[in-house]
């Protein structure tokens, strides 16, 4: 079995769910992958992985409004603010 790495970079903007399947999919075709197991790491502590159908767009807004009002921006509850108002509560 081919073992293939690299690395993608995605720019965000604060708080967000990002959609990278179109950079995943680029990367595999560039990569010629026809079959095999992909590993995705996510280096920074406050990102996460969510795998979900996404057949209706309507799915992610209902989440990122879902996550806003779980943990929101600038609660005075958390101290740890270095990267922004939304640092911690995007840990969270």
């Amino acid at each position: 079995m081919r073992q293939e790495l690299g690395e993608l970079k995605i720019a965000t903007r604060g708080r967000s769910i990002v959609e990278i399947t179109a950079d995943v999919a680029g990367w595999l075709r560039a990569a010629r992958a026809q079959r095999g197991l992909l590993t995705l790491l996510l280096r920074h502590t406050s990102a996460s992985l969510l795998i979900q159908e996404n057949a209706d767009p309507d799915v992610r807004s209902d989440l990122e409004r879902f996550f806003a009002r779980l943990v929101r921006d600038g609660d005075p509850l958390f101290e740890h603010t270095t990267e922004g108002m939304d640092d911690m509560p995007a840990h969270v």
